[in-house]
């Protein structure tokens, strides 16, 4: 096996976990023996433990297992510098159960920076092969929901105002929709540590789902919390693309394993997708390309990033 070590430079590019977690995971489910070096060299701070960046590398290869999975992941939830574990629920996961696969993530304890301590199980059947996504038909916004929360000693009132200065903040620009963010307190027995934040999600008459979303810290006021997640919103709107910037980078594995041409239109490619491209295109058979969109209006910047995937078969089922 060791004349057939891959070696992965872990410096390149975005030159952080993203590289990592591709190539870990990719190389779990195709047998690949592995070397990362220099891992993070790119990032100031040493990597926090993410649920939902655990997540991202364990969910590759138990949906190839012989038989259901379930995984406890500990750490943050909602933590700076990651996905919040809200993200994954909201957005990610009907996105991604697009691939054709299912799974539940029950959310036991919620956990905050620096201490973590939060505590999520995702249950996940295996599937005999991924089908590839059409993501390129945007719609138009027809619902924004949300919801602004405080926990451990911060008040109420901060969850309050983040929710009313993000719905002002949206309303300037969308006004004939009604905007639902709920303030909420998280119950003690499901949150560890104190933290707060924001999540806005926007649904289109497409199915397709954007969403903006900020933490609250200390001496960062709270109005302050509630636009930048209004503002990363509308920015995710602004681009004309069928997913928002985070998902992007999300879906370049799952697109690589699957059977067939996955077609996805994006606002401009970020940094953790040309680094997941990269990775996924040097351990898999699967090719991408990214056109940019060449749409009657030019004011948008889109891109349309094609991937025909490598057909991954599970051989257990």
């Amino acid at each position: 096996m060791d004349g057939d070590r891959v070696e992965i430079d872990g410096g390149v590019m975005e030159g952080g976990g993203q590289i990592l977690r591709v190539s870990t995971a990719l190389s779990c489910l195709l047998g690949l023996p592995l070397r990362v070096r220099r891992i993070r060299a790119g990032r100031s701070q040493p990597g926090l433990r993410s649920v939902c960046l655990l997540m991202q590398v364990a969910m590759p290869c138990v949906l190839f297992a012989a038989s259901p999975s379930e995984l406890r992941l500990k750490g943050g939830t909602n933590a700076e510098m990651a996905p919040q574990i809200d993200y994954t629920v909201l957005v990610f996961k009907p996105i991604i159960e697009k691939f054709n696969l299912t799974f539940d993530c029950d959310i036991k304890r919620r956990g905050y920076y620096p201490q973590g301590g939060g505590e999520v199980i995702v249950r996940m059947t295996p599937v005999k092969q991924l089908s590839p996504i059409n993501l390129t038909e945007r719609g138009t916004v027809t619902k924004i929901h949300g919801r602004a929360f405080v926990a451990g000693a911060l008040p109420i009132k901060l969850a309050k105002d983040m929710a009313s200065a993000a719905v002002r903040c949206i309303r300037k620009e969308i006004r004939d929709l009604y905007v639902n963010i709920q303030p909420v307190r998280e119950p003690d027995n499901q949150a560890f540590g104190t933290g707060s934040g924001i999540i806005i999600v926007a649904e289109t008459s497409t199915g397709c789902l954007f969403a903006g979303s900020s933490l609250g810290k200390r001496g960062k006021n709270s109005d302050r919390v509630g636009i930048e997640a209004a503002e990363m919103l509308l920015g995710n709107l602004r681009h004309g693309g069928a997913v928002d910037d985070y998902l992007q980078d999300q879906l370049i594995i799952f697109m690589a394993l699957a059977n067939g041409v996955s077609r996805v239109k994006s606002g401009p490619i970020t940094l953790h997708t040309q680094t997941a491209i990269h990775f996924a295109e040097q351990l898999t058979k699967a090719k991408f390309t990214v056109t940019k969109s060449e749409d009657e209006d030019s004011t948008k910047d889109t891109y349309f990033i094609e991937c025909q995937g490598m057909g991954m078969i599970n051989s257990s089922l």
